[in-house]
């Protein structure tokens, strides 16, 4: 039985009542007080009529009297505090040893199927710091979900229409002579967000001219030449010019390329994807059925409107005066296609948190349009990545290319591990995979690990560190059990002998690995990859301690030495299992 299932069966017998099981409240310890467990008493007073001192203590005397696997108890004011047998905990661990799936949950046919939409690149600009937050983010969350149970689809979104994307064709056709990724040496979407920059560049040129001519600012934007050809491209690309169609198809197929490769390289993937180019046309064709109902209205200029105002909101544009589109129609257009393909019982949108405002009326909007899911939608709105030296802009070409930075890390990897002699012995393939193992898992792990709805800073030195809250420190601790684990014969460890004598240092780990089951369906609840980093930090870091102060393989009585690599062995199978839920890889050795 369950700690939690004696205490309701030691409640019955005193007050001849049956409680839910929310009645009963249990937490860790704290620190400084004796035992292992905590009951909060409040929720109970009513049921025993007496203080919450009084009954704490009654609880408490019942259960060591009655249950041997209640070692002691104390009472801190309202607090119950049990000390809880080591047979129990030998028991425990003992369960966790038989289940090699221990902490995840296989997702039954009909459990509910949630939607999750991360990544959402642009076709004008390669993948950039940013966009790995948002990668590494919505696939961890997309694993943690289907860990606890649900079925998940993940999905991405390519805007691969609209202004922006005209820009870079504009300057490639301008000033582009012709080259390509194959020509240059260049990923295809590296090439085409250097002419993104190239055209900001020339755009900003042309203003100060303007504004040199005695134009004002606005009046220079305007009038800018530049602007109303790529507006004019626009244009000719919704009405299927045939010239600029094939332009933006083959420019568009060299960012893909660049892309997928970029993916791979991270680690992540996607069930479905979504074409803003194929979805946006169903979107005109819904706020167009609202114009017609009255759910939204046309200004004198021809733009159609929402008036949001009775949702707190203010009034948003959803078609142009010269019938385009603006990203909210795609976002109604792609909604709808979601559903229509899938019978998703939630969707997630993984976006940063300058978007609030978009997604508060998205939600407002569908709601209009009669879809039943519109005030049901999650924004994971998450914090803005920095770097030390501050913000990145993509169209001044000041933003760190996911590439570079993914390749930075390997390397640095590789060097760091070189001079603290962790590639010792290793052959050249091993050194390599190694290095790239650590080098992505120190940029995954660093990420992951803070709050994912604060604002953070990215320091690639600090996260290769092998001390201190890192990957690499993680995974030299897991490289370290597998070590030991090898030397100890790997024999089949089936499981303890439940009066093996244990220390405070073996049970402290025990329950730390009994709780990574809740800490995972915590991660789940609140969308946060961070809850799963921080606690398997915290677990190796009492690993580490029991290690440095018990020995292992060199312990002589049998029984403690099993105990001893089983609990090792879990160990190990937590932080693996913790990892992967966060996309990250475990070496070996190292």
């Amino acid at each position: 039985m369950t700690i939690q299932e004696l205490i309701l069966q030691a409640i019955e017998r005193l007050y001849a009542v049956e409680i839910p099981e929310t009645m009963v409240q249990i937490q860790k310890t704290k620190k400084e007080f004796e035992g292992h467990l905590t009951l909060v008493v409040f929720p109970l007073l009513k049921l025993s009529k007496k203080n919450p001192e009084q009954t704490a203590i009654e609880i408490g005397e019942y259960l060591t009297k009655n249950q041997p696997l209640i070692a002691g108890f104390n009472v801190i004011k309202g607090f119950l505090n049990l000390t809880v047998s080591p047979v129990y905990w030998i028991s425990v661990l003992n369960g966790i040893h038989q289940n090699p799936k221990y902490g995840t949950q296989e997702a039954p046919a009909d459990s509910p199927l949630v939607m999750i939409e991360y990544s959402s690149p642009n076709t004008n600009k390669p993948l950039h710091l940013g966009h790995i937050r948002n990668n590494l983010l919505g696939f961890s969350i997309s694993e943690i979900l289907k860990a606890t149970g649900n079925r998940v689809v993940k999905t991405n979104i390519v805007n691969d229409r609209g202004i922006h994307i005209c820009k870079s064709m504009l300057a490639w056709k301008r000033w582009g002579e012709g080259e390509t990724p194959e020509s240059s040496g260049k990923k295809g979407d590296r090439l085409i967000g250097d002419y993104y920059v190239r055209f900001d560049r020339e755009y900003k040129k042309e203003l100060a001219e303007l504004e040199a001519a005695g134009c004002t600012k606005k009046e220079a934007e305007e009038r800018s030449p530049l602007m109303a050809e790529a507006r004019e491209m626009l244009r000719q690309w919704e009405a299927g010019d045939c010239e600029t169609v094939s332009l933006w198809e083959k420019m568009n197929a060299w960012v893909y390329a660049g892309f997928e490769e970029t993916y791979k390289a991270l680690g992540v993937d996607f069930d479905t994807i979504y074409y803003e180019s194929q979805t946006y046309l169903e979107g005109k064709k819904k706020v167009l059925e609202g114009l017609k109902k009255g759910v939204f209205y046309r200004k004198d200029d021809g733009s159609v409107w929402a008036d949001l105002t009775a949702g707190g909101l203010d009034e948003k544009l959803l078609l142009r005066a010269d019938g385009t589109s603006v990203y909210m129609t795609q976002d109604i257009g792609t909604a709808k296609l979601r559903f229509d393909d899938y019978p998703i019982d939630k969707m997630v949108y993984v976006v940063g948190n300058e978007q609030n405002y978009h997604f508060q009326a998205l939600s407002l909007l569908l709601d209009q349009l009669g879809f039943r899911f519109g005030k049901d939608l999650v924004h994971f709105s998450y914090g803005m990545v920095e770097l030390p030296e501050g913000k990145m802009k993509s169209r001044e070409g000041t933003v760190v290319d996911a590439d570079d930075l993914i390749e930075e890390m390997i390397c640095t990897a590789r060097e760091i591990s070189n001079e603290l002699g962790k590639l010792d012995g290793c052959t050249e393939d091993e050194a390599r995979e190694i290095a790239h193992t650590v080098g992505l898992g120190a940029l995954k792990y660093f990420i992951l690990k803070v709050d994912p709805r604060k604002n953070m800073v990215f320091n690639p030195k600090e996260s290769i560190d092998f001390n201190g809250n890192t990957g690499p420190f993680i995974q030299y601790t897991y490289a370290r059990i597998q070590s030991v684990l090898r030397k100890g014969g790997q024999q089949a460890f089936r499981q303890c002998v439940l009066d093996t004598t244990v220390n405070e240092k073996e049970v402290a780990l025990i329950q730390m690995l009994s709780e990574f089951p809740i800490i995972v369906q915590e991660a789940a609840d609140t969308f946060s990859p961070a809850v799963i980093a921080n606690y398997i930090y915290d677990l190796v870091k009492e690993y580490n301690q029991f290690y440095h102060d018990y020995s292992i393989l060199g312990e002589t009585d049998e029984a403690v030495r099993t105990l001893r690599l089983i609990l090792s062995e879990n160990t190990a199978k937590v932080i693996r299992t913790g990892f992967q839920l966060l996309g990250i890889r475990v070496p070996e050795r190292m």
